[in-house]
């Protein structure tokens, strides 16, 4: 007779998500820097008015994972717009130029 109860697949992955984490946090730059074995993403929040801008959050990613998230961002944009429409590019429509450099290494080539 065979048995009806599901088995986990030995390859699953249990992700967890306290509440803290859960709640985000709100970004409206990132800057990008890199080095032979790591890209590092630092997500910023500027304001208006204010002239320092903390990180908020620190990202550091192997050159391999960094290409998946680019891969998972386009495959998702491309998603977000055939049912929401194009995302404006701030840059093409005269909107504000941010600041390359916050004081980070520049990114090397």
């Amino acid at each position: 007779m065979e048995d009806n109860k599901k088995k986990p697949q030995q390859n699953q992955l249990n992700i967890e998500l306290n509440e803290e984490i859960a709640q985000g946090v709100y970004s409206n730059l990132a800057i990008i820097t890199h080095s032979p074995s790591e890209f590092v993403i630092d997500f910023v929040r500027i304001m208006p008015g204010v002239p320092k801008a903390p990180v908020k959050s620190r990202v550091i990613l192997t050159p391999e994972h960094a290409k998946r998230l680019m891969k998972a961002l386009n495959d998702n944009i491309q998603r977000y717009e055939s049912i929401h429409g194009p995302i404006k590019n701030v840059d093409d429509h005269g909107g504000p130029v941010m600041p390359m450099n916050f004081g980070t290494p520049p990114a090397e080539a």
